[in-house]
């Protein structure tokens, strides 16, 4: 064992979830076997984004036929901010051997983007704690947290609004085509929160001689990335709910179907400028053979605050109509200085507020998409803490007689 035994940081809200505006507070705890030399302990606030990938093609003719590998690559910063906790920085001391505990605060900016992760790109935000040790290596350890940005449905003018579309296709060619597939597809409204259910109605005619093999409905995310010189589109299912086949000359009817969604980043990623997403509602039919399905397709917004209206009476008479944001617990008192250095004067950091009409409690719960590694290329097989992360989203489950 090495002189170092713990070095964590340690966030109040153990939660770790956050929204645009609100205080980090919380503490890097540094234990000692015996005393270090260093030039101090640091610790760093980072935000951004990213987006990452690699193509490759065949170019040329004949024997100056080759392939070419090609890089897309694009960045934001949001915030990134490196404070001295402990130690002059610029010249050596010593840490004595024991525990010691160094207190932070940390005001984020408003208007950051949902956190996100995925293997082409991420929104992510994470401390990194550094022991400065000259002319050895560096101890780090790295806390990754959550950002949640502000989609409140009440905001969004067509949130409300039901809606519905149809569709029709003829199988076969024109020589020996039967009667067409049709389909009636209906939701009750555009805007919904991870937790809702969205009510499913349609009517489908099957007009031809050919079995369809199912009838499903799918929820699918639609993700845009935005390197410098080219954009990628990527879409994957994450909801669905399927009937049994139509026989020829048959029908289907979906009465009231519900498909709860799952937890998700919002639709948008606003604030963000190089990872876009849409939520895209799918009715398809799948007819037996070689043939398309029939699909009608209706986007949906996907919020962190939910429609007033959408709120189950129930919880309406619980809450006020006036709310605010769920804030991360108090009781830090210390705040850092101008260069970033803790101050012993016992001051209360300033705690935002929030002007949306309406919010019940919502509950968190990790993103569908589980975890991903987090390592960066400034970690090492010795950073500590943190190296597989999932981002936790607001998720209301209004099955429950409380949130």
């Amino acid at each position: 064992m090495g002189k170092l035994n713990i070095f964590e940081i340690t966030l109040n809200n153990p939660q770790g979830v956050y929204f645009a505006g609100q205080s980090l507070q919380g503490h890097v705890t540094v234990e000692l076997n015996d005393v270090m030399k260093m030039r101090g302990v640091r610790l760093k606030f980072h935000g951004g984004a990213n987006v990452h990938w690699t193509e490759t093609e065949t170019v040329g003719t004949g024997d100056d036929t080759h392939t070419e590998t090609h890089t897309y690559s694009a960045t934001e910063t949001y915030f990134n901010f490196e404070f001295l906790l402990f130690g002059p920085g610029n010249d050596t001391t010593n840490l004595q051997a024991g525990r010691h505990t160094f207190p932070f605060v940390f005001q984020l900016p408003t208007n950051l983007p949902s956190s996100y992760e995925s293997e082409l790109g991420n929104i992510r935000y994470y401390l990194k704690g550094t022991i400065d040790k000259p002319w050895k290596f560096d101890h780090t350890t790295k806390k990754v947290f959550t950002v949640i940005g502000v989609l409140d449905l009440n905001q969004e003018p067509t949130a409300s609004m039901p809606q519905q579309g149809q569709n029709q296709k003829y199988l076969c060619c024109l020589c020996c085509r039967t009667g067409p597939i049709s389909a009636h597809f209906r939701i009750d409204r555009k805007g919904y929160v991870p937790g809702d259910s969205i009510i499913l109605n349609a009517e489908i005619s099957n007009n031809s001689n050919r079995t369809m093999s199912a009838s499903r409905v799918r929820l699918i995310m639609a993700i845009s990335y935005h390197a410098t010189t080219k954009s990628r589109n990527e879409a994957t299912e994450v909801a669905r709910v399927q009937h049994r086949e139509i026989a020829p000359f048959g029908s289907d009817t979906w009465s009231n179907e519900r498909m709860v969604i799952p937890p998700l980043p919002p639709s948008y990623l606003a604030g963000c400028k190089i990872i876009d997403i849409a939520y895209i509602l799918k009715l398809e039919v799948d007819p037996t053979g070689p043939s398309f399905d029939l699909e009608i397709p209706l986007e949906i917004i996907l919020g962190t605050v939910p429609l007033r209206s959408a709120v189950p009476s129930q919880f309406l008479s619980q809450y006020p109509q006036t709310s605010t944001m769920p804030l991360p617990p108090a009781g830090f008192d210390s705040l850092l200085d101008t260069e970033g250095v803790v101050t012993n004067q016992p001051t209360a950091p300033p705690m935002p507020t929030s002007s949306l009409p309406y919010l019940p409690p919502p509950s968190y719960a990790e993103c569908v998409f589980g975890k991903v590694s987090t390592r960066d290329g400034d970690d090492n097989e010795y950073t500590m803490g943190d190296k597989d992360y999932a981002p936790v989203y607001t998720y209301y489950d209004w099955s429950k007689s409380s949130i």
